[in-house]
C-alpha cells in the first residue's frame, strides 16, 4: 500500500538515487558501527545504510510505518517522539557505559532527514547528549544550515550558530534541490555534518543560553541597550565590548563571557 505524506510529521521522502548515494558516502558507514537514524520514513537512506552496517537502530514516530519497519530484520526500532529519546540510554544499550573519563568508549553516530518543522528542537535535544554522540549528519532546511555555520558579522549568523559552535565543528557537505523529494518541498535542502569538539570549553549550558538569547533579542540594537541590561542584573564587573551589534561578536567571545559569569 502506498504511504501518503504526512503534513503533521513534516514528511518529505527522499527519492533521488543519486542524491542517497552521495549522502551516504559523506556519512561513510562501515559494518558494525552503532547507528541511530531518526525518521527513516520509506527506508530510502535506511536500506543504503543497513547494508554497509548490518544492523541499525531507527527512531519512528509514524504508526503506518512502523510495523513495515519492524518486519525489516536488521533494523531495531524505537517507535517514539525523537524528542522523547533518551539518546544517551539509547547509547548505553548500544555502544555500553562510557568509562571515567568519557573519551575511549565507542559512541554512536546519527543520522536522519530530520522534519523541518522541528528541526531546532531536535538539535538542541542533541545536544543534551551529545557526550555520547561520534557525529551526525542530517538532511536540513538549507536556510536552516547556513545560520549553523554561519560566520560573525554576516546575515546568517545568529543565535543558532552561537549556540551550536560552542560545541560542534560543522560543514554544509551536500545541497538538494526539492525536486529529489516526493513530494517536494518548498524550500532548499543540505546536508550538514556535525562533529562535537574534542575539547570544548567548559560552561554552565543554562548561563551561556540566556545570555545569547539576550544578545540576539533585538539584534538591530547594539549590545548596550540590550545584554548590557542583562550583565548589569548579574552584577558583572568585568571588560565586554557592548558597543556592538549581537552578530559582530564571535563564539569564543560568547563563551569567554559566560565563563566569566561564572567564575
Amino acid at each position: 500500500m502506498k504511504h501518503i505524506p504526512r503534513k503533521r510529521f513534516g514528511q518529505h521522502f527522499l527519492a533521488d538515487a543519486g542524491v542517497i548515494d552521495s549522502i551516504v558516502r559523506a556519512i561513510d558507514p562501515h559494518a558494525g558501527e552503532p547507528m541511530v537514524e531518526i525518521g527513516p520514513g520509506l527506508t530510502a537512506l535506511t536500506q543504503p545504510l543497513v547494508e554497509r552496517l548490518g544492523r541499525l537502530t531507527v527512531i519512528e514516530i509514524d504508526q503506518d510505518l512502523i510495523p513495515r519497519l519492524r518486519a525489516h530484520p536488521q533494523l531495531d526500532v524505537v517507535a517514539s517522539d525523537v524528542l522523547k529519546v533518551d539518546f544517551t540510554a539509547l547509547s548505553q544499550r548500544l555502544c555500553g557505559a562510557l568509562p571515567e573519563g568519557g573519551s575511549t568508549a565507542p559512541r554512536m553516530r546519527v543520522v536522519g532527514n530530520l522534519p523541518y518543522n522541528i528541526s531546532s528542537p531536535i538539535l538542541f535535544h542533541l545536544l543534551d547528549h551529545v557526550a555520547v554522540i561520534r557525529d551526525q549528519h542530517f538532511m536540513l532546511q538549507k536556510e536552516v544550515i547556513d545560520r549553523m555555520v554561519a560566520a560573525p558579522a554576516t546575515a546568517d549568523y545568529g543565535r543558532l550558530s552561537v549556540m551550536l559552535q560552542w560545541r560542534y565543528a560543522m560543514e554544509n557537505v551536500l545541497y538538494v534541490p526539492p525536486e529529489c523529494f516526493d513530494p517536494p518541498p518548498k524550500v532548499d535542502s543540505a546536508v550538514v555534518r556535525m562533529v562535537p569538539l574534542a575539547a570544548p570549553p567548559a560552561i554552565d549550558f543554562r548561563t551561556y543560553g540566556e545570555l545569547v538569547q539576550t544578545a540576539f533579542s533585538q539584534r538591530r540594537k547594539i549590545l548596550r541597550n540590550t545584554l548590557g541590561r542583562w550583565l548589569e542584573q548579574r552584577g558583572f564587573g568585568g571588560q565586554f565590548d557592548l558597543q556592538r551589534r549581537a552578530e559582530e561578536v564571535p563564539v569564543a567571545e560568547y563563551v569567554a563571557l559566560a565563563q566569566a559569569l561564572q567564575a
